[in-house]
């Protein structure tokens, strides 16, 4: 990696350059792993999610959602709530195999 800036890249990503996308995730992994991992954290126990993965399905959603960001906090504003849906959704499946 050059030290090119989330910004940048995410400027080359809304510019439509296909391997910009490729270079967005190892400089946001590290950050977005560290909230996933304190997210995780206020779960109820049991919960059997695992940092990564849900790292890596709010990155997929992410980049699947065509989405353009002004900057890095925006970026990471919209990683996180994406977070949290799935967090949620899977509570949310949780309690419907219960019932």
């Amino acid at each position: 990696m050059d030290g090119q800036s989330i910004t940048e890249v995410l400027r080359e990503i809304e510019a439509g350059d296909p391997a910009a996308s490729e270079k967005l995730l190892p400089l946001v992994y590290e950050d977005l792993r560290r909230f996933a991992e304190r997210r995780l954290a206020m779960e109820p126990p049991g919960q059997t999610l695992q940092a990564t993965a849900l790292v890596h399905e709010a990155y997929l959603t992410l980049a699947g959602s065509g989405q353009e960001w002004n900057h890095r906090g925006h970026f990471f504003m919209a990683a996180a709530e994406a977070i949290r849906r799935i967090l949620i959704r899977r509570a949310e499946e949780k309690r419907a195999l219960k019932r």
